[in-house]
């Protein structure tokens, strides 16, 4: 492909990547602009609406300034300046997962680094205009963070996509110096630190694959106080779909938040209230469907949740153990089992420190001004899980090794 074509098509690639995540917000936002508005108010507030969402779904600080009619539903005086932080993380993982598809695209070009810069560079083109566009008194986003914050998200799906075409084509294919460098490592530290990475990322993957399954879960049993929220607030169908859609992009903000509580310090639902293993304390709730199917009181096993991050540990450890062990030969593996337990408990640590960053910020005025996880706690509590069960995984892997070694020893 031509370079002419590359930008061309790099171009198109992160203009369909902003078309479709503004496109999630604005056609319902459009259809009960039509429907239930009967075409009335001006259109130009559903579109600044929209594109507010997906600005907070990337993480951009928003200041909304309240009017009469909207404060007095809070009971806040009219004026009041509200500033959103909270991410809707469900739009950051979708512009993620469509950066890795254009990424993988553009490697296939043939010239790789022109195509990312492009379309990198009209992504952010793209978020500056949009987040200009909708500058307004009533709610204004942040400018820098507008065309910074949605850009890295597409950046980091850009580069995966680009090391995962390389790593299909092979281990040649894209003449990395970085893969070059840790190929001249030693074979004993390259192992071990590869599978304290590996230990790291796989056991914050089973963390979430089990925060996922334990959330549904409990959408599932509190199902019917979850309908009876909706039908209180009197939406009808087209608020419904919207208030739907809206809450789904809290989806991945709500698993980070269980993963949190099974790591054990738990997450915020206002200031001042808790939501762990060891105590729940929450006050009163925002009218919002979801937060009926959160169980009330304390848990009388809760803290047997603790176990699910060692657990993810454990597995995590035994699974590179057998690539550790056969790079390491028959030489002493007790430092680089440390190195695999150590290190894998802080790169899990960091992983899920940052998500709980992520998904935690200020989503309303008052109480509401601290809402998700501590994200020091996580990272540190999850650090030290994560690596209790890597070593358990990794020792325990060792122990029908030395039990037959011991065996042959007394049968001399």
């Amino acid at each position: 492909m031509t370079r002419r074509l590359t930008l061309l098509f790099s171009a198109f690639e992160a203009l369909l990547v902003v078309a479709i995540g503004v496109a999630i917000p604005l056609l319902p936002a459009t259809v009960l602009w039509a429907a239930q508005f009967g075409f009335a108010p001006d259109w130009a507030g559903f579109w600044r609406a929209a594109v507010d969402i997906w600005l907070i779904g990337h993480g951009v600080n928003v200041t909304f300034v309240l009017d009469e009619a909207t404060a007095a539903t809070i009971g806040a005086p009219a004026g009041t300046i509200v500033l959103v932080t909270i991410a809707a993380l469900g739009f950051a993982l979708l512009t993620l997962l469509l950066g890795v598809r254009a990424g993988g695209r553009i490697a296939e070009t043939g010239h790789r680094v022109l195509g990312e810069l492009t379309s990198l560079g009209v992504f952010a083109a793209l978020s500056f205009l949009l987040t200009f566009s909708v500058l307004h008194p009533a709610a204004r986003p942040s400018l820098w963070q507008g065309t910074l914050f949605p850009a890295l998200v597409f950046g980091a799906g850009l580069l995966l996509g680009v090391l995962r075409a390389g790593a299909e084509r092979g281990p040649n294919a894209n003449g990395s110096s970085l893969r070059d460098w840790i190929a001249d490592w030693n074979p004993r530290t390259r192992a071990a630190v590869g599978g304290a990475l590996k230990a790291g990322a796989a056991s914050v993957s089973l963390t979430i694959l089990a925060s996922s399954v334990a959330a549904a879960v409990v959408m599932v049993a509190g199902y019917a106080q979850v309908i009876r929220m909706y039908e209180a607030l009197h939406t009808e169908v087209l608020g419904g779909l919207v208030l739907t859609t809206a809450q789904l992009a809290f989806v991945p903000n709500i698993v980070i938040w269980a993963a949190s509580w099974f790591v054990g310090p738990g997450f915020a639902l206002g200031v001042g209230s808790q939501v762990s293993p060891l105590g729940t304390v929450v006050g009163p709730l925002p009218a919002i469907p979801v937060l009926g199917a959160l169980p009330s009181g304390d848990l009388a096993f809760g803290f047997i949740g603790l176990a699910v991050p060692v657990i993810a540990g454990f597995l995590a450890g035994a699974a590179v153990r057998p690539a550790v062990v056969r790079a390491l030969g028959d030489g002493s593996r007790l430092a680089a089992y440390a190195i695999v337990t150590l290190l894998g408990g802080v790169f899990g640590g960091l992983l899920l420190g940052l998500l709980a960053a992520a998904s935690a910020g200020a989503i309303g005025p008052g109480r509401f001004s601290e809402v998700g996880p501590d994200a020091l706690a996580v990272g540190v509590a999850s650090a030290i899980e994560f690596a209790i069960g890597i070593v358990l995984g990794l020792v325990t892997g060792a122990l029908p090794g030395f039990a037959a070694r011991l065996g042959r020893r007394r049968d001399r």
